[in-house]
C-alpha cells in the first residue's frame, strides 16, 4: 500500500511539473499588447536577478528608448547595476506577422522569437552573459505582461543545459 501511495504522489508531482501556462491563456486579456506602441519613446525599468535558490544576486535600473518605422523598431537599453557597473544593449526588432516579432542584439545568439496573445508576449532566446569573467550562454523564457498602456511586468526564467539557473523580475514604465 505504501508503494502505491508513493507512486501516486510521484505521478501527481510529475503532472504539476509538466504543466505550464499556455500563451493562448491570455488571448482575450485586455489591453492588447503591441510592442510598437508600448516600446515607443522613453521608458524606465527596475529589476532584480535571482539565482536558482531564489536569492537576489543583482538589482538594476534600465533607461530605454524605443523607436519604430513601419514594422522595424530599435530599443536602446542602458543598464545601471547596484554594483556600479553599466551595460548597453540595442535590440533591432521586426514585426513579422500581426502577433509575431523577431529581435537581434549583439549579446543574443541568433534570433529572439516572440509571439503575442492579448496583453502578453512570450519571447525566447539565448543570451550571452559574463559569469566570473567567463562567457556563459543562458536560454531565456521571457514573459511580458502589459498591465495598462503605460506599465508592464516582465518575468524571465533562465536555463542552462535544461536546468533552471535563475529568474529575472522587471517592472517597465513609460516616462
Amino acid at each position: 500500500m505504501k508503494r502505491l501511495h508513493l507512486f501516486f504522489i510521484s505521478l501527481m508531482a510529475l503532472a504539476v511539473v509538466g504543466c505550464s501556462t499556455s500563451l493562448d491563456t491570455y488571448k482575450n486579456v485586455e489591453p492588447h499588447l503591441k510592442l510598437e506602441a508600448f516600446f515607443n519613446g522613453e521608458l524606465e525599468a527596475y529589476g532584480i536577478v535571482q539565482d536558482y535558490s531564489g536569492e537576489v544576486i543583482q538589482r538594476f535600473r534600465v533607461d530605454l528608448v524605443g523607436s519604430w518605422e513601419g514594422n522595424e523598431g530599435v530599443l536602446d537599453e542602458t543598464f545601471y547595476y547596484a554594483d556600479g557597473s553599466t551595460q548597453k544593449r540595442i535590440w533591432h526588432l521586426t514585426k513579422t506577422a500581426p502577433d509575431r516579432y523577431e529581435g537581434r542584439a549583439s549579446d543574443v545568439e541568433g534570433v529572439a522569437e516572440g509571439k503575442v496573445a492579448g496583453n502578453t508576449l512570450n519571447w525566447t532566446y539565448v543570451l550571452n552573459i559574463e559569469l566570473d569573467g567567463e562567457p556563459f550562454a543562458v536560454k531565456l523564457d521571457d514573459w511580458l505582461y502589459l498591465v495598462d498602456e503605460d506599465n508592464m511586468i516582465n518575468r524571465t526564467q533562465m536555463y542552462k543545459y535544461g536546468f533552471n539557473v535563475g529568474e529575472i523580475t522587471l517592472y517597465i514604465g513609460k516616462k
